[in-house]
Protein backbone atom coordinates (compact mmCIF):
# COMPACT_ATOMS: atom_id res chain seq x y z
CA UNK A 1 0.00 0.00 0.00
CA UNK A 2 1.28 3.29 -0.39
CA UNK A 3 0.30 7.02 -0.17
CA UNK A 4 -1.27 9.48 -2.74
CA UNK A 5 0.67 13.21 -2.89
CA UNK A 6 -2.60 15.01 -2.23
CA UNK A 7 -0.88 18.69 -1.85
CA UNK A 8 1.98 20.54 -2.01
CA UNK A 9 1.80 22.94 0.64
CA UNK A 10 2.57 26.55 1.26
CA UNK A 11 2.54 28.76 4.36
CA UNK A 12 2.23 32.01 3.80
CA UNK A 13 1.13 35.70 5.89
CA UNK A 14 -1.67 36.29 2.99
CA UNK A 15 -2.44 33.05 1.36
CA UNK A 16 -4.92 34.37 -0.85
CA UNK A 17 -2.79 36.55 -2.03
CA UNK A 18 0.22 34.29 -2.76
CA UNK A 19 -2.54 31.24 -3.93
CA UNK A 20 -3.47 34.50 -6.26
CA UNK A 21 -0.31 34.75 -7.83
CA UNK A 22 0.79 31.36 -8.50
CA UNK A 23 -3.03 30.87 -9.79
CA UNK A 24 -2.13 33.69 -12.69
CA UNK A 25 0.61 32.77 -13.39
CA UNK A 26 -0.06 28.78 -13.78
CA UNK A 27 -3.23 29.41 -14.83
CA UNK A 28 -5.37 27.38 -12.36
CA UNK A 29 -8.81 27.68 -10.04
CA UNK A 30 -8.84 29.07 -7.22
CA UNK A 31 -11.31 27.13 -4.36
CA UNK A 32 -11.66 27.50 -0.47
CA UNK A 33 -9.44 25.43 1.22
CA UNK A 34 -11.15 23.66 4.56
CA UNK A 35 -7.99 24.60 7.01
CA UNK A 36 -8.77 28.31 6.32
CA UNK A 37 -6.80 28.67 3.07
CA UNK A 38 -6.50 28.44 -0.67
CA UNK A 39 -6.19 25.85 -2.86
CA UNK A 40 -5.06 25.62 -6.64
CA UNK A 41 -7.07 22.44 -8.52
CA UNK A 42 -4.33 20.41 -10.73
CA UNK A 43 -5.09 20.98 -14.25
CA UNK A 44 -5.14 17.27 -14.97
CA UNK A 45 -5.01 14.06 -13.99
CA UNK A 46 -1.33 13.86 -13.02
CA UNK A 47 -1.54 16.74 -10.87
CA UNK A 48 -1.55 17.38 -7.29
CA UNK A 49 -3.12 20.67 -5.73
CA UNK A 50 -1.32 23.75 -4.13
CA UNK A 51 -2.60 24.25 -1.08
CA UNK A 52 -1.89 27.84 1.05
CA UNK A 53 -2.47 27.81 4.26
CA UNK A 54 -1.66 30.84 7.05
CA UNK A 55 1.83 31.02 8.96
CA UNK A 56 3.03 34.16 10.90
CA UNK A 57 6.72 32.52 10.65
CA UNK A 58 9.21 34.99 8.72
CA UNK A 59 11.01 33.03 5.80
CA UNK A 60 14.55 32.43 6.76
CA UNK A 61 16.90 31.34 4.42
CA UNK A 62 16.44 29.55 1.39
CA UNK A 63 13.61 27.24 0.50
CA UNK A 64 14.72 23.18 0.66
CA UNK A 65 12.00 23.37 -2.21
CA UNK A 66 11.36 25.00 -5.70
CA UNK A 67 9.21 24.58 -8.71
CA UNK A 68 11.38 24.43 -12.18
CA UNK A 69 8.61 25.51 -14.68
CA UNK A 70 9.14 24.50 -18.35
CA UNK A 71 9.13 27.24 -21.70
CA UNK A 72 8.61 25.25 -25.27
CA UNK A 73 10.63 28.57 -26.52
CA UNK A 74 12.55 31.36 -26.06
CA UNK A 75 9.96 33.84 -26.57
CA UNK A 76 7.11 31.53 -23.94
CA UNK A 77 10.23 31.92 -21.69
CA UNK A 78 10.02 35.42 -21.82
CA UNK A 79 5.83 35.38 -21.73
CA UNK A 80 6.31 33.07 -18.35
CA UNK A 81 9.02 36.15 -16.51
CA UNK A 82 7.50 38.99 -18.02
CA UNK A 83 3.58 37.83 -16.71
CA UNK A 84 5.43 36.46 -13.38
CA UNK A 85 6.59 40.31 -12.70
CA UNK A 86 3.57 41.72 -13.23
CA UNK A 87 1.95 39.53 -10.90
CA UNK A 88 4.40 40.62 -8.36
CA UNK A 89 7.68 38.44 -8.38
CA UNK A 90 11.49 39.70 -8.87
CA UNK A 91 14.75 38.67 -9.71
CA UNK A 92 16.75 36.85 -7.66
CA UNK A 93 20.58 36.15 -7.16
CA UNK A 94 21.37 32.24 -5.93
CA UNK A 95 24.40 31.94 -7.40
CA UNK A 96 23.50 31.68 -11.16
CA UNK A 97 25.89 31.99 -13.21
CA UNK A 98 25.17 34.39 -16.22
CA UNK A 99 25.78 31.39 -18.84
CA UNK A 100 23.16 29.15 -17.38
CA UNK A 101 19.37 29.48 -19.44
CA UNK A 102 17.41 29.53 -16.54
CA UNK A 103 15.94 32.86 -14.92
CA UNK A 104 15.83 32.58 -11.07
CA UNK A 105 12.82 34.49 -9.20
CA UNK A 106 11.04 35.10 -6.38
CA UNK A 107 7.12 35.12 -5.74
CA UNK A 108 5.61 37.89 -3.50
CA UNK A 109 6.41 35.92 -0.54
CA UNK A 110 10.14 35.26 -0.86
CA UNK A 111 9.98 31.91 -2.43
CA UNK A 112 12.04 30.89 -4.97
CA UNK A 113 11.00 29.46 -8.52
CA UNK A 114 12.86 28.97 -11.73
CA UNK A 115 11.47 29.19 -15.28
CA UNK A 116 13.83 27.13 -17.22
CA UNK A 117 15.23 27.36 -20.73
CA UNK A 118 13.54 25.96 -23.67
CA UNK A 119 14.85 21.83 -25.26
CA UNK A 120 15.51 20.92 -21.26
CA UNK A 121 15.22 17.11 -21.87
CA UNK A 122 14.98 15.94 -18.67
CA UNK A 123 11.55 17.53 -17.97
CA UNK A 124 10.23 16.65 -21.78
CA UNK A 125 6.89 15.48 -21.21
CA UNK A 126 6.08 16.82 -17.42
CA UNK A 127 3.97 19.90 -17.86
CA UNK A 128 4.38 23.17 -17.24
CA UNK A 129 5.33 22.42 -13.75
CA UNK A 130 8.33 20.40 -14.65
CA UNK A 131 9.69 19.71 -11.50
CA UNK A 132 9.80 20.05 -7.94
CA UNK A 133 13.32 20.72 -7.44
CA UNK A 134 14.77 19.62 -3.49
CA UNK A 135 17.99 19.96 -1.34
CA UNK A 136 18.48 16.11 -0.73
CA UNK A 137 20.15 13.38 0.19
CA UNK A 138 19.88 10.06 -1.84
CA UNK A 139 18.00 8.31 1.42
CA UNK A 140 15.01 10.67 1.40
CA UNK A 141 14.36 10.04 -2.62
CA UNK A 142 14.62 6.52 -1.88
CA UNK A 143 12.26 7.22 1.11
CA UNK A 144 9.56 9.09 -1.57
CA UNK A 145 9.58 6.58 -3.83
CA UNK A 146 8.61 3.78 -1.64
CA UNK A 147 6.33 5.80 0.64
CA UNK A 148 4.55 7.27 -2.66
CA UNK A 149 4.86 4.27 -5.13
CA UNK A 150 7.02 6.48 -7.48
CA UNK A 151 9.46 4.77 -9.68
CA UNK A 152 12.98 6.56 -9.35
CA UNK A 153 13.84 7.69 -12.60
CA UNK A 154 16.96 9.05 -11.88
CA UNK A 155 19.97 7.45 -9.20
CA UNK A 156 23.11 8.77 -10.32
CA UNK A 157 25.97 10.57 -8.20
CA UNK A 158 23.73 10.60 -5.18
CA UNK A 159 21.03 12.64 -7.27
CA UNK A 160 18.05 11.07 -7.41
CA UNK A 161 14.13 12.29 -8.88
CA UNK A 162 10.68 10.39 -8.93
CA UNK A 163 7.89 10.46 -11.08
CA UNK A 164 4.02 9.39 -10.64
CA UNK A 165 3.70 6.19 -13.29
CA UNK A 166 1.11 8.70 -14.21
CA UNK A 167 3.55 10.79 -15.51
CA UNK A 168 3.30 15.04 -14.63
CA UNK A 169 5.91 17.28 -12.37
CA UNK A 170 8.92 15.25 -11.20
CA UNK A 171 10.19 15.55 -7.50
CA UNK A 172 13.91 15.72 -7.48
CA UNK A 173 16.86 15.76 -4.87
CA UNK A 174 20.24 17.32 -5.55
CA UNK A 175 22.06 15.16 -3.56
CA UNK A 176 24.88 16.21 -0.82
CA UNK A 177 25.86 18.51 0.80
CA UNK A 178 22.47 18.83 2.05
CA UNK A 179 22.08 22.54 3.70
CA UNK A 180 21.16 22.71 7.35
CA UNK A 181 17.53 23.36 8.11
CA UNK A 182 17.13 26.81 9.58
CA UNK A 183 13.92 26.10 10.99
CA UNK A 184 10.21 24.48 9.65
CA UNK A 185 10.10 24.43 5.87
CA UNK A 186 7.45 26.70 4.01
CA UNK A 187 6.59 24.27 1.72
CA UNK A 188 5.42 20.67 2.80
CA UNK A 189 3.56 17.48 1.27
CA UNK A 190 0.04 16.38 2.20
CA UNK A 191 -0.24 12.67 2.00
CA UNK A 192 -3.69 10.70 1.98
CA UNK A 193 -3.81 7.13 3.21
CA UNK A 194 -4.31 4.48 1.39
CA UNK A 195 -8.65 3.98 1.13
CA UNK A 196 -9.85 1.62 3.73
CA UNK A 197 -6.13 1.29 5.06
CA UNK A 198 -5.17 1.35 8.80
CA UNK A 199 -4.02 4.69 9.63
CA UNK A 200 -1.87 3.37 12.31
CA UNK A 201 -0.14 0.55 10.63
CA UNK A 202 0.30 3.01 7.32
CA UNK A 203 2.38 5.24 9.52
CA UNK A 204 3.99 2.30 11.33
CA UNK A 205 5.08 1.93 7.65
CA UNK A 206 6.39 5.21 6.99
CA UNK A 207 8.14 5.29 10.32
CA UNK A 208 9.98 1.74 9.24
CA UNK A 209 10.82 3.28 5.84
CA UNK A 210 12.51 6.28 7.54
CA UNK A 211 10.29 8.97 8.65
CA UNK A 212 9.58 10.34 12.22
CA UNK A 213 6.24 10.73 14.09
CA UNK A 214 6.56 14.50 15.33
CA UNK A 215 2.82 14.96 16.64
CA UNK A 216 -1.21 14.86 15.42
CA UNK A 217 -3.25 17.73 15.19
CA UNK A 218 -6.92 17.53 14.32
CA UNK A 219 -7.12 16.35 11.21
CA UNK A 220 -3.57 14.43 10.34
CA UNK A 221 -0.25 13.54 11.63
CA UNK A 222 2.72 15.27 11.37
CA UNK A 223 5.72 13.22 10.53
CA UNK A 224 9.35 13.99 9.44
CA UNK A 225 11.46 12.53 6.75
CA UNK A 226 14.73 10.90 6.49
CA UNK A 227 15.81 14.64 6.15
CA UNK A 228 13.76 16.24 8.48
CA UNK A 229 11.40 17.84 6.23
CA UNK A 230 7.82 18.27 7.34
CA UNK A 231 5.37 16.32 6.30
CA UNK A 232 1.51 15.62 7.06
CA UNK A 233 -0.57 12.63 6.93
CA UNK A 234 -4.34 13.64 6.15
CA UNK A 235 -6.74 11.55 8.14
CA UNK A 236 -10.11 11.03 6.81
CA UNK A 237 -12.78 13.83 7.15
Amino acid sequence: MTFRLVAICFCAGEPRDLARFWAGVLGREMADDPDDGVTLLPDDDTGFRLRFLPNDEPKVGQNRMHFDLTSTSLEDQQRTVARALELGARHIDVGQRPEEGHVVLADPSGNEFCVIEPGNKFLAGCGFVGALACDGSREVGCFWSAALGWPLEWDQNQETAIQSPRGGTKITWGGPPVAAKTGRNRLHFDLASPAGGDLQAEVDRLISLGATRTGAEAGHVEMTDPDGNEFRVLTPR
